[in-house]
């Protein structure tokens, strides 16, 4: 991989705050099994075993290339609350997250 790979600015559902740029591929790595791992239902799943179950979707390759699953999963998952993809469930403590 080189340093001049594509890099896409994400969002904070907070605009007061700045998010990262991160490797294309890293995002839509991360994005597509977040998608795919949290529920559209009222409950939603739980933020505390988000990063497991990312973590469980890809293979060792993608884990190694991607680097700190913790830090991109949250990250990501800022940005997908920014653009309307997911909610954290209201009133729920701790934090659920449900798809849009």
């Amino acid at each position: 991989m080189s340093d001049k790979e594509e890099k896409i600015q994400l969002l904070h559902p907070d605009p007061e705050k700045e998010a990262p740029r991160i490797n294309t591929w890293k995002y839509e790595l991360v994005k597509t099994t977040i998608l795919n791992v949290v529920p559209n239902d009222e409950g939603g799943s739980a933020f505390k075993t988000l990063f497991d179950q990312v973590a469980e979707q890809l293979s060792p390759e993608e884990l190694e290339n991607l680097g700190s699953v913790g830090w991109y999963t949250t990250t990501v998952k800022l940005d997908l609350e920014a653009r309307g993809f997911i909610e954290r469930v209201p009133g729920s403590k701790p934090q659920r997250l449900r798809r849009l």
